[in-house]
């Protein structure tokens, strides 16, 4: 696979963006126009399904830890789910544990959005 797809799924006060492929400084520009397009309706509750992403560049994890102040300073966040090994470990090594949030799942991060 070539590059990466994203899809918006609304679900209640929640926005899940599902991506396929990998996030890189190339790729990363449809992550940002995607979080542009949300925060620019008001839309602050978002998480990201990384379930079938293979790979995340530093320049990829740029963009959403770029976003996480604003989100919050709207009572919103972002939390990922479904993280490969590979690409949590990578996620560990960063430390964005302190800054960024994940769960295994959908039903979790909605969960931890209360």
């Amino acid at each position: 696979m070539n590059g990466l797809s994203v899809t918006i799924e609304k679900k209640g006060n929640f926005n899940i963006i599902k991506c396929i492929g990998f996030i890189d400084s190339e790729t990363s520009k449809e992550i940002e126009s995607t979080l542009n397009d949300l925060i620019s309706k008001g839309e602050y509750k978002i998480i990201i399904d990384l379930s079938k992403v293979d790979y995340i560049s530093s320049a990829g994890w740029g963009i959403f830890v770029g976003y996480v102040k604003d989100l919050r300073k709207n009572n919103g966040d972002i939390k990922f789910v479904g993280m490969k090994n590979e690409v949590r470990d990578i996620f560990e090594i960063l430390d964005f544990t302190s800054i960024l949030e994940y769960y295994h799942d959908i039903e979790s991060a909605v969960k931890a959005f209360k």
